[in-house]
């Protein structure tokens, strides 16, 4: 198996995470949250695919997904690049308010694509390149990439727990 393999599987179990832990619920059940200062499962599958937006448009050298379109209107947010739920309170958590479970698929089904289509070009080699050179040490792509899908999975596996405990 070749660097671009292991990291499209890795990256590829996410959609159907992310589609079992939305599927068939409602605007309050995504925007449902077990108690105060905990993510909701809308919060939690739209943080995962902004970090992924924001951090796979910033290794490209291109612009965010999310800046596109009304997408962030459809979530009750502003098209902000820096917005990716990162500190949020828990009133900001509460602030984003998918219309619909489709939203969520959609937007990550557009974000994956585009991960995808990066993934497929890389080399061994690329790996290796620095991509941030503001920690001791400097973050690689490769380590930026799994950082991400950590990151992500852990995310989709709290979403699939907060579902778990939806009352009803």
């Amino acid at each position: 198996m070749n660097v671009n393999e292991l990291l499209t599987e890795a990256y590829a179990r996410l959609p159907d995470l992310v589609g079992a832990a939305v599927d068939g619920l409602t605007p309050p059940q995504l925007r449902w949250v077990p108690q105060l200062g905990a993510n909701s499962i809308g919060w939690l599958v739209w943080h995962l695919t902004r970090i992924q937006d924001h951090h796979v448009a910033q290794l490209l050298g291109t612009g965010q997904l999310w800046t596109e379109g009304d997408r962030a209107g459809r979530f009750g947010r502003a098209a902000d690049p820096d917005d990716t739920g990162y500190g949020h309170t828990p009133e900001q958590v509460a602030a984003v308010a998918p219309q619909s479970p489709q939203v969520l698929v959609d937007y990550h089904a557009a974000v994956w694509d585009r991960t995808r289509s990066f993934l497929a070009g890389l080399a061994p080699a690329d790996l290796d390149r620095v991509v941030d050179d503001s920690w001791d040490p400097p973050v690689t792509l490769g380590v930026r990439l799994v950082s991400v899908v950590d990151d992500s999975l852990q995310h989709a596996g709290q979403a699939g727990y907060v579902r778990g405990l939806l009352p009803g």
